[in-house]
């Protein structure tokens, strides 16, 4: 019989509240240098690891939007993309033949374009960056294995682990399973600042490792709400129903883009530190046809294509959270071989069959007016303002609208997700 690897994806959390952050010191305000993609040519900046996987982590990043879409129908969606990647593309360094080939593909990579060895590079350089302690935004993203005694990982894949993805190797008695999963809980509420409590209910009797990703993110808006502006006004959730929110107010200028192909508002609100929230609003009726055309390109075009320009925007404080299956999602996207008793995990460790029982991953979003006013850190395209005529367009997000968390530095996709009801409370 095989053992079962239990493999646990956690992670949070976008936080845009919060206590003021901590003022830098000279020396650290010297130091900091936000590794802009626009430091270097194009040239160069294809060649760097990072940036040979942002293209297949983004492809990723739609199409499991789009299963999550199909399993929770019309209710909020929040996760991070990248944390989800990052867990199976550590595990895969322990897959071997079919199992391998299956999580390649299902996380958009191909290998007739991409080596193996410049995925786990890639993973490396973006863990380096984003855990860089001199960025503005607060964001730390690690892993750690949690293994039975019984275990006996092989020490190719141990290295591999730490090496690439940082991964701590923490020793556990899951024979002694309320103390294992209190152990793994309060690991994952400490690297989540609080956000994720007791995310773990069981431990499958055979399981003998879990595989833990955290990603925790603070941003401080660049240009905060004032709470002063900031008062109910409704959400409309159809035609005929609305929920009162609190609803907060800007009249300033920011990058947007009227797309007028997919019928939809794109905002684009920088964070200090080189990270952006796209917010992406689709005239009544056209939120499918939006989210049909989710792609690298289509995201791609619309960073291409935003502009500055004076605004009345309106956004509703929410917070929210989403969990996920994603051992179902991913067989629905044809990854199924790692969850049977097929998998090859030979890799991983001497002389046991293993195979993934579990995969679970929860996110949770917090969106408000507070932030610390500061010089920009991030690099914008700034055109010539028009003539005052037409009026500054009035952006309402006061129904559906989508939400991209992009981490210019990396070229990452951060956390998307799927706002439809801001005062739900579903987790």
């Amino acid at each position: 019989m095989k053992s079962a690897l239990y493999f646990c994806l956690l992670l949070l959390t976008l936080q845009v509240q919060g206590q003021p952050r901590s003022n830098l010191n000279d020396e650290q305000q010297e130091q900091k240098t936000p590794h802009s993609p626009e430091d270097h040519s194009q040239a160069e900046d294809e060649n760097l690891p990072h940036v040979k996987i942002a293209p297949s982590n983004a492809d990723f990043a739609f199409r499991f939007y789009k299963h999550v879409r199909e399993e929770v129908g019309n209710k909020n969606i929040f996760f991070s993309p990248l944390s989800i990647s990052t867990a199976f593309a550590m595990l895969s360094l322990g897959a071997r033949s079919n199992t391998l080939n299956q999580l390649h593909k299902g996380l958009a990579f191909n290998l007739t374009e991409l080596e193996e060895q410049e995925i786990h590079d890639g993973f490396q350089r973006v863990l380096q960056l984003l855990n860089d302690p001199h960025r503005e935004v607060q964001l730390s993203m690690g892993n750690a294995l949690f293994v039975d005694d019984r275990l006996k990982l092989l020490q190719k894949f141990l290295d591999d682990v730490t090496n690439f993805y940082y991964s701590e190797a923490i020793s556990s008695d899951f024979q002694n399973s309320p103390e294992a999963i209190k152990e793994i809980n309060n690991y994952i509420e400490t690297k989540t600042h609080g956000k994720i409590v007791d995310l773990l209910k069981t431990l499958d009797s055979e399981a003998v490792m879990v595989l833990v990703n955290y990603i925790f993110f603070k941003g401080y808006w660049e240009k905060p709400f004032n709470n002063l502006s900031t008062r109910d006004d409704d959400f409309f959730l159809d035609a005929k129903n609305s929920v009162k929110v609190k609803m907060m107010h800007q009249s300033k200028a920011f990058n947007i883009h009227r797309d007028e192909k997919m019928s939809c508002w794109v905002v684009e609100l920088p964070y200090k530190g080189n990270a952006v929230a796209l917010f992406v609003l689709p005239d009544e009726g056209m939120m499918k046809q939006v989210e049909d055309a989710l792609l690298k390109e289509t995201v791609s075009n619309w960073m291409q294509s935003l502009t500055i320009r004076k605004i009345y925007l309106d956004l509703p404080k929410f917070s929210i959270s989403g969990s996920y299956d994603v051992k179902s999602l991913f067989e629905k996207m044809g990854v199924t071989e790692v969850f049977s008793d097929q998998a090859d995990l030979s890799g991983v460790a001497e002389n046991t069959l293993l195979k993934v029982s579990k995969a679970i991953h929860k996110a949770v979003v917090d969106v408000s007016e507070n932030g610390t006013e500061a010089a920009a850190a991030t690099l914008m395209e700034v055109v010539a303002m028009s003539a005052p005529f037409p009026p500054p367009p009035h952006i309402r997000f006061n129904r559906s609208f989508l939400m991209i968390i992009v981490d210019k530095t990396t070229h990452s996709i951060l956390f998307m997700g799927k706002i439809v009801n801001p005062a739900a409370k579903e987790d």
